[in-house]
């Protein structure tokens, strides 16, 4: 991580909160020197509250802690990125970003983490966790059947039906990805490795 300038805000820098998974800017709060040490040393972010004047752990009194992910510094040094998981709503109004629902990178994302909550929570009465512990082959089997009713929704002209059985696989995809222990993101990674290797070739 780049040295923080933190004399040029009068021993205070802005740190923009991000989530790792969706990518959604969450907040924005200030840290000084002991707050980024404290967030550093204890895995979670830790404030310096301008109103109350002294260090404030996200999630100390609600317990929606932000889990420090990644740490990063703008090419000034006066500004600092933090990924994070959040075990909870960010906003204090119980919305997950405190500038709204609309910053992810998109539907999808958030989708996973909703699967892999419901997942992870063993929620008996969630179709999607009864579909998960039935074991990878059931996974894998539903996600094969979901492809091909796509393929002969595809040969029809009924763009709503397509539509539908686009998103069932894409769906059963996610619950996949996790019977697999793999990620929306690291397939992205995958596809944006095979794109830049495309153009180097050009």
């Amino acid at each position: 991580m780049k040295e923080i300038d933190f004399d040029k805000g009068m021993g205070l820098v802005p740190a923009v909160i991000q989530d790792v998974e969706t990518m959604q800017t969450l907040m924005l709060g200030y840290m000084n020197r002991e707050a980024l040490e404290k967030t550093t040393a204890e895995g979670k972010v830790t404030f310096f509250s301008r109103s109350k004047n002294r260090l404030w752990t996200k999630g100390e009194t609600s317990g929606n802690f932000l889990y420090v992910k990644e740490i990063l510094t703008d090419c000034d040094g006066d500004t600092i990125l933090i990924k994070v998981k959040p075990a909870g709503p960010t906003c204090h109004l119980g919305s997950d970003s405190c500038f709204g629902e609309n910053t992810a990178k998109g539907f999808l994302y958030r989708l996973e983490q909703i699967i892999n909550q419901r997942i992870d929570n063993n929620e008996n009465n969630s179709y999607t966790n009864k579909l998960y512990a039935k074991g990878i082959n059931k996974v894998a089997q539903k996600v094969g059947e979901e492809a091909v009713e796509l393929v002969i929704e595809s040969k029809d002209d009924n763009k709503e039906l397509f539509c539908n059985e686009a998103a069932d696989l894409l769906y059963h995809l996610l619950i996949l990805l996790k019977a697999k222990n793999s990620n929306l993101t690291e397939i992205e990674e995958v596809l944006k490795e095979r794109h830049e290797h495309s153009l180097a070739s050009k």
